[in-house]
This record gives structure tokens, C-alpha cells and sequence, in this order.
């Protein structure tokens, strides 16, 4: 890859981290396209009277990952995931729910908080094989889309697969597990963000930084310069306001699952808002930190009951 080749460093502006961030994305979905713009092996859409416009070359949709296609996150998945197979320690997952928690409960882009969290994340894998990392994220993630997909987000991918459009996934979650799920959902691709590594090993850096907030945003636009699209015909779909910047570039804005700021800003800029919760409680500011605080006590208990046990 061209942005694989210009290591970040911590002198590079934000500005310039997100760009490269977005690029690095952008590469790394392409990578995984065969010569018609498909990923190999997988038939290309079938084509049908939908909406959208059936038959757009120029227009594709792209949906972010946690609480919009999947209940959960899906770092926390892969932590769990990870830990199950003994690659780090209780203490380590329980930091890292805890930070993922408080990052929930805040609601808003914290750029220490980040930060640490991406430094605690790729502390965790750096010196292990990419290859180790793939074929697990293949086990963990084969019950969790089979049990956590919204079934109404996943009828939207279809609709647009189904007008023989290109759809793509955008997530801060790692490459690796952004072009499974992408996968698994019959997806065109996936946009995550990508770990540095060296002779198959991740050497615990970033290219550029986490694909987030600003980040999706820019990969965004680098992978519609290069696929030749016209982002007033595509579509966006996310749960979080962090990503009004993604929601923005595009003609076509749609909220899912909102969080109570992306709520407000979806009512104001009149964008068409799918709940597929059960309960409107929901949508309330308490609930989702609650839910973010059973995360990490949820985190605790289990890794003392594995510790039980394992004593019994």
C-alpha cells in the first residue's frame, strides 16, 4: 500500500493523521477487490426494481458497524473474543471495558481518552501474527453475526445490493474484522482501521490513526475519488453523532438507532431517522450509559467466573 509506506508519527497534525488514516483505509479496501470491482470469489449483486436507483455505478452506501448493523460493539467482541483464547490478562480486558465505558458515558470525541484507548488496544497485539488474528476473528465472530445483526439494518445492505450497488462497511473497529463482517453480510468491502505490520507481525502503530469521527469521513472520500463516485447519489447510515461528518459528505443521510445527539442533529437537518429497537426508552441519554457501565461490569464478571472456574 502507497500510505503503508509513510509511517505516522507523532509529530503529524491531527489534520494530517486523519487524511492519512483515510487513505490507509481506502487502500486497504481496494486491496481486497478483483479486476470488476468485486471481492474475489463472491458473485457480483443481483440486479432488481428497487429502491435505490437500480443499475447507479456512481452511487453506494456505506454503514458504520456498532449499533447500526451489530448490537454491541465490536471491539468489545474482539476483546472478549481475544481473552477467551488467552490472548492477554482479566486485568487487561477490565481496563479496557472500563475505557470503552467511559468513552460511552461521555459521548463525545475525547482526543486523550482516544488515545488511550487505541494505545491500550494495539499494546495488546503488537508482536503477533496477522495471520493468528485473522483466523480468530473468524471463530469469535461467527456466532456474534449470526445472533447480533439488526435484522432492519441488514434489509437495508440488501436493498442496495440488490440495485447492484457497491456497499461498504466504515469502522473503527480493526481491518481485519471490518473485511470479515463486510464479508459475512455480502458486502462489497470494508473501510476499518488499518495496524501497521512488518514481516506478518503488527508492530503496535497505527497508519495514520483510528478510522474515527473525522477519519470515516476521509476515507470516505478517497475510496469515492478512486471508485469514481458521486457522493451526492450515495447513502450513509450510522447510530452515533460522532459521525455527522460521514453523514454530511453524502446525498443521502439516514440515522439509525440514534444516540440523543445525532437525534437532535438528524431533526434539525431533516434527515430520515429507522429505529429498529423495541423500546423507546432507548433513545434516552441514561440508558446508554448504563448499558456502557453493564459493559464493563459485565467484563469483570465474566472474567471472575472464568477465573472460578478454571480454580474448580
Amino acid at each position: 500500500m502507497a500510505a503503508l509506506r509513510r509511517l505516522t508519527r507523532s509529530r503529524r497534525s491531527t489534520d494530517e493523521r486523519t487524511a492519512l488514516a483515510g487513505e490507509a483505509a481506502a487502500d486497504a479496501a481496494q486491496e481486497q477487490l478483483g479486476p470488476d470491482g468485486t471481492e474475489p470469489g463472491r458473485p457480483k449483486a443481483p440486479e432488481g426494481d428497487h429502491t435505490p436507483v437500480p443499475g447507479d455505478v456512481r452511487a453506494a452506501a456505506f454503514f458504520d458497524c456498532d449499533n447500526t448493523i451489530l448490537r454491541g460493539a465490536a471491539i468489545f467482541y474482539l476483546g472478549v473474543g481475544l481473552y477467551r483464547r488467552r490472548f492477554f490478562t482479566r486485568r487487561d480486558l477490565v481496563r479496557f471495558a472500563w475505557q470503552q465505558a467511559a468513552f460511552r458515558l461521555r459521548g463525545s470525541e475525547n482526543p486523550e481518552h482516544i488515545a488511550d484507548a487505541r494505545d491500550s488496544a494495539l499494546g495488546l497485539v503488537a508482536g503477533k501474527r496477522t495471520a493468528d488474528l485473522e483466523r480468530i476473528c473468524e471463530e469469535i465472530f461467527e456466532p456474534v453475526l449470526a445472533e447480533k445483526v439488526w435484522p432492519g439494518t441488514r434489509a437495508l445492505v440488501q436493498m442496495h445490493l440488490d440495485a447492484g450497488q457497491r456497499v461498504w462497511l466504515v469502522t473503527a473497529a480493526p481491518q481485519e474484522v471490518a473485511r470479515l463482517i463486510a464479508r459475512r453480510l455480502g458486502m462489497t468491502g470494508a473501510l476499518g482501521t488499518v495496524a501497521e505490520t512488518r514481516d506478518g507481525e503488527y508492530t503496535g502503530k497505527l497508519v495514520g490513526g483510528m478510522l474515527h469521527g473525522p477519519a470515516k469521513a476521509a476515507a470516505v472520500q478517497a475510496l469515492a475519488r478512486r471508485e469514481h463516485l458521486d457522493l451526492a447519489r450515495c447513502a450513509a447510515f450510522s447510530d452515533s453523532a460522532n459521525d455527522i461528518p460521514m453523514l454530511s459528505l453524502v446525498g443521502h443521510p439516514y440515522v439509525i438507532n440514534p444516540d440523543a445527539a445525532l437525534r437532535r442533529h438528524a431533526r434539525a437537518m431533516g434527515w430520515r431517522v429507522r429505529d429498529f429497537r423495541t423500546g423507546r426508552k432507548a433513545v434516552r441519554v441514561g440508558i446508554p450509559a448504563a448499558a456502557a457501565l453493564g459493559v464493563a461490569a459485565g467484563a469483570a464478571a465474566t472474567a471472575v467466573a472464568m477465573r472460578r472456574r478454571r480454580q474448580a
